[in-house]
Formats: C-alpha cells, structure tokens, sequence
C-alpha cells in the first residue's frame, strides 16, 4: 500500500503542476506534508534546500529522496516515476498524433514556420553563449575554441561529442 502511496504522492502534483519542478514543489508539499505526514514542514524544507544546492532537476531528487525514506530503493524507483511519469505519457500521445498527421498538407506547413524561429533562437542562444565564452575566457582563447571547432565539425567531420570533449580538455589544460 505503502508504494500506491508514493505512486499517488508524485504522480497528482506532477500531472497538476505544469513547468516541471518548482511549479510542482506546493503540491507535493501537501501530498507529503499535509496528506500523507510522512515528513514536517521543516523537513521538507531542508529537502528542497538540499535538491536545489545539486544539479539536475528538483522534482527527480526530491521524490528519490522521499521515496526512499518511505519505501526504500523501490520506493524511490516508484517516486521517479511517477514524477517523469505525466510528461512521458504525454510525449508519447503526441508523438502518435504527430506520427499520424505527419503528412499531412497542415503539419507540413507548420514546420515550414518553425524551422526559422527554432533558427533565430538556436543563432541568438550562440551570440549568447559565445558573449560569455568571452567574458569569461577572453577574446583568444574564445576565438581559438570557435576556429578549431568549425574546422573539426565541418572540414573533419568530426562528431560534435569528440568535439566537445577536445573543448573541454583544452579548458582543462589552459585552467
């Protein structure tokens, strides 16, 4: 019974709480709070304290954590779950349905319009990055990143992991 508990605990606020973690936190404070007791006030605060200060979504950290003082590793196998589990079955009836209409003249004609916004945003997120690439590393080392990444992508064809993990071994090398 103990694991239906849990299943219900995450499962309601995530289906309720739109926009992932925080959006979700007071409603999983009243199923773990003010519907189940299995925790205080104070320590649910401490919880959502901890899984803000680690990286990675809030919501997955803070069922394994609870999921586990209630049912251990399967209750925290469960509370996962239940956490991804609203998004996923989401993902996945929009993918029938996109899948479905996929050739269809109106699906066609909407990705007509979103590749160049998806562009723009892609284009304006690289101008961002690469702003703070040079704040933070500086005018050469950034320029040096840039060059040697468009050569190995597109002369070499490089795959962008190996790409990435050159980057990250000259950022390394050059602390």
């Amino acid at each position: 019974m103990i694991y239906w508990r849990i299943f219900l605990a995450f499962f309601i606020p995530n289906i309720l709480g739109y926009g992932g973690g925080p959006a979700s936190i007071p409603l999983v404070e009243h199923e773990v709070v003010g519907k189940y007791g299995w925790m205080t006030t104070q320590e649910f605060s401490e919880v959502v304290a901890i899984g803000n200060s680690l990286p990675g979504p809030i919501a997955t950290k803070m069922a394994g954590y609870i999921g586990y003082t209630e049912g251990g590793i399967l209750g925290s196998f469960i509370a996962m779950f239940a956490t991804i589990a609203p998004t996923l079955i989401l993902m996945i009836g929009m993918m029938a349905i996109l899948l479905k209409y996929k050739d269809s003249p109106e699906v066609k004609n909407l990705t007509k319009f979103i590749r160049p916004i998806i562009a723009v945003l892609l284009g304006f997120m690289t101008i961002q990055f690469a702003q703070e690439s040079v704040i933070g590393l500086g005018m050469w080392s950034s320029i040096i990143l840039i060059a040697a990444s468009v050569l190995l992508l597109v002369k070499f064809k490089v795959h962008p992991a190996f790409v990435i993990l050159l980057a990250l071994i000259y950022g390394a090398i050059t602390g």
